[in-house]
């Protein structure tokens, strides 16, 4: 195995760290906005470690046992992907102390904790870029970057033209991670995060390090440290490239999202659907198929309550696939509740701590999905197969299965009453068997070989 035991056994909760919980004022920047603001793209809105650290109970009672941070590196910006200081924790999310008080009572609580690491680019206030500003040619950090010629000028309107830089964004020049300095820089940061309690890595771009020999350094690196760190690439397509030994145990699996959305929004047939996450299933080794980070929203995304246009029946048949499908789940903080979001950075809402203004009813199902897997280890760990495909009624059964526990789960993304026959025999269900449903009331009764199931419109079943 070289997969965390873990990760399997995960459900991960993604948090944009400026916008969950605001637990320490005192690290507040002076024109910091009011917390029920609308985001803007410069507008600080207090969110902090301490807050993470104060809203813990939350967590832990929705069931999640892992998170993953967006960026808490120094850095201007709300979202800090220009990092200024790799070493350092952003003054306004709090310091090192607060950090290590949040990777104590996670691991308390047996919650594991995973960083953003951007290492393609940084911020124009990183040391060695600022050192280049100012020296020009004369810089012993010209190779740390690719400039294609000087005078440099990073803060004019306009692309960058003097330097190579992500999107050509002047903020976010990219390295050069050829330069032996910069590589050795890169891998002490990835080192020392692991050696202050981190579990692992979400990695930003890092199809733009388009380097073999990078990534497996940068494994065996992370792993020197911790055999147990968990590796996830930022790679929107389907590619078994980076998905091995020496590079990411997985992906954030956008493809799989995005059949998802699309089947349960009428765009795309019933066995379309089933080819593109069935594929999805099959492309990597087989440890590797349950480490993929199984997403329906991100902070780079249209949420998903505003995708299905405050929809709730799909959006509780998006979150019953995700929870099923093979690969680890993640809740992008506040999506439990039905918080609204379009494009960035809209999608980065503070979240609201008035329950007032939560979607109850959305929340109390994911946890119960979240109860559920954890507790159902053929929903973790078991074999995936298809049970049925019926593009006329935009119906689609698969079963999960470890040895002789097996659940059967069936969507109905049609707005249709829908009663459905599935041949259950090859899963050892024998005529007269009972089984029950999950995540909803009734039992079912196997007639032969086959399986009769009733389902509302725009609805699903687990059944066991």
């Amino acid at each position: 195995m070289t997969v965390p035991n873990w990760v399997q056994d995960s459900v991960f909760y993604q948090i944009f760290p400026d916008r969950f919980a605001n637990g320490d004022t005192r690290t507040d920047p002076v024109n910091v906005q009011p917390w029920d603001a609308l985001p803007t793209v410069r507008g600080f809105q207090g969110g902090d470690l301490r807050g993470i650290v104060q809203k813990l109970d939350y967590l832990l009672d929705l069931g999640i046992n892992a998170i993953y941070l967006n960026p808490i590196f120094q850095s201007p910006s709300t979202h800090r992907y220009n990092t200024t200081d790799y070493f350092k924790i952003d003054s306004k999310l709090g310091d090192l102390e607060d950090f290590h008080a949040l990777i104590e009572v996670a691991h308390r609580n047996d919650i594991h904790i995973i960083l953003d690491g951007v290492f393609n680019h940084c911020g124009r206030g990183f040391f060695a870029f600022n050192d280049l500003l100012e020296n020009q040619d004369q810089s012993p950090y010209c190779d740390w970057f690719v400039v294609n010629h000087f005078p440099i000028d990073a803060y004019n309107p306009g692309d960058a033209q003097d330097y190579v830089a992500w999107w050509k964004f002047k903020s976010l020049p990219k390295f050069n991670t050829k330069n032996p300095q910069v590589r050795r820089y890169i891998m002490d940061t990835a080192r020392y995060w692991i050696e202050q309690g981190a579990d692992g890595w979400r990695l930003d771009v890092p199809n733009e390090i388009d380097d073999d020999s990078f990534w497996a350094e940068f494994r065996e690196t992370v792993l020197s440290v911790n055999r147990d760190a968990y590796l996830i690439g930022e790679i929107w397509e389907a590619n078994p490239r980076w998905v091995n030994n020496t590079h990411f145990d997985g992906l954030m699996n956008y493809p799989v999202r995005d059949a998802a959305l699309r089947f349960i929004n009428g765009v795309i047939t019933a066995s379309q659907f089933a080819d593109k996450v069935e594929k999805s299933a099959k492309l990597y080794p087989h440890e590797n198929i349950y480490a993929m980070y199984n997403l329906l929203g991100s902070h780079d995304t249209e949420r998903i309550w505003t995708l299905f246009a405050g929809e709730q029946r799909k959006v509780q048949l998006a979150f019953l696939f995700q929870f099923a499908y093979p690969g680890v789940p993640v809740v992008y903080y506040g999506d439990e509740i039905g918080l609204p979001g379009g494009r960035d950075p809209d999608c980065r809402r503070t979240f609201p701590w008035d329950q007032d203004c939560w979607n109850v009813e959305l929340r109390a199902f994911v946890q119960q999905l979240i109860s559920l897997r954890r507790r159902i280890p053929a929903i973790r760990r078991g074999d995936f197969r298809r049970l049925l495909a019926d593009d006329a009624r935009a119906c689609y059964a698969f079963s999960r299965g470890l040895g002789d526990e097996k659940v059967v789960v069936v969507l109905n993304a049609s707005l249709t009453r829908r009663v459905l026959r599935l041949q259950v025999s090859d899963l050892g269900w024998k005529d007269g068997l009972t089984v029950h449903n999950l995540v909803g009331e009734g039992n079912y009764i196997v007639s032969g070989d086959t399986l009769s199931i009733s389902l509302s419109p725009i609805s699903g079943v687990w059944i066991k």
